[in-house]
């Protein structure tokens, strides 16, 4: 079995050079709910040297909570917040010679278009203007609306709760997070065998993302798992 590890990085979170080198895949922030330029270039600059591949991680015009605030957005808006992202990182990848691997959007953006058609549409429109595939969870409506247009690559959460019909327990509800490293690997195991997942995220703000990215690789290359950027 051959698995990617990707982390949200770029958001001025203290962890980020630590982790870069545990991992294959950089979703990397484009300045709408966190970083900017600076630390976009940053990441971008040390994921290089990490052998490290790096994708979009747009989101929504919400600094002020993150990126996980749900707006309500026209398709034609979606598309053009994604599209000048995108086109914006594309653009810092190229000062190290780098080229965009993937779109994985951002906090609500990412929940909404998972459950909601005419969230998915614009944002599978935009990776499609860059020929990218998409991040998401398997079985989703961003599944859906890749279908005949782009690649899709379906995510497992390392340190997230599911409900029973695959999206993530919502932030504000109690249970939605995993605490232990320990716990991580035993939850990440089962979501190996029970969903199709090609790649697994640990969140970069997570306090415990370090900790929780060592564990979860050396669990799994224990167990024969090959860690492996996604083709």
């Amino acid at each position: 079995m051959i698995v990617d590890l990707n982390c949200d990085l770029g958001e001025g979170c203290p962890h980020d050079a630590e982790l870069l080198p545990l991992i294959t895949t950089a979703n990397v922030a484009c300045g709408w709910h966190a970083g900017g330029a600076d630390q976009a270039l940053m990441i971008i600059e040390l994921a290089a040297k990490c052998g490290v591949r790096v994708g979009a991680h747009p989101s929504f015009p919400d600094r002020e909570q993150f990126g996980r605030r749900e707006m309500v957005r026209t398709e034609r808006q979606i598309l053009e917040d994604c599209v000048y992202q995108i086109g914006a990182l594309a653009g810092l990848a190229k000062v190290v010679r780098m080229e965009l691997t993937h779109v994985k959007p951002h906090g609500a953006l990412y929940n909404m278009a998972c459950r909601d058609d005419a969230y998915a549409r614009p944002v599978v429109h935009a990776a499609e203007i860059f020929n990218l595939p998409i991040v998401g969870l398997p079985g989703s409506r961003l599944e859906s609306a890749c279908h005949g247009k782009l690649v899709f690559i379906p995510e497992g959460y390392a340190d997230r709760r599911y409900r029973l019909d695959g999206s993530l327990v919502p932030r504000s509800e109690p249970g939605a997070f995993v605490e232990s490293a320990a716990e991580a690997v035993q939850h990440v195991l089962s979501l190996l065998q029970l969903r199709r997942i090609r790649t697994i995220c640990v969140h970069g703000d997570n306090p415990q993302a370090v900790s929780f990215v060592r564990e979860l690789r050396s669990a799994l290359v224990q167990r024969g798992v090959e860690i492996r950027a996604f083709a």
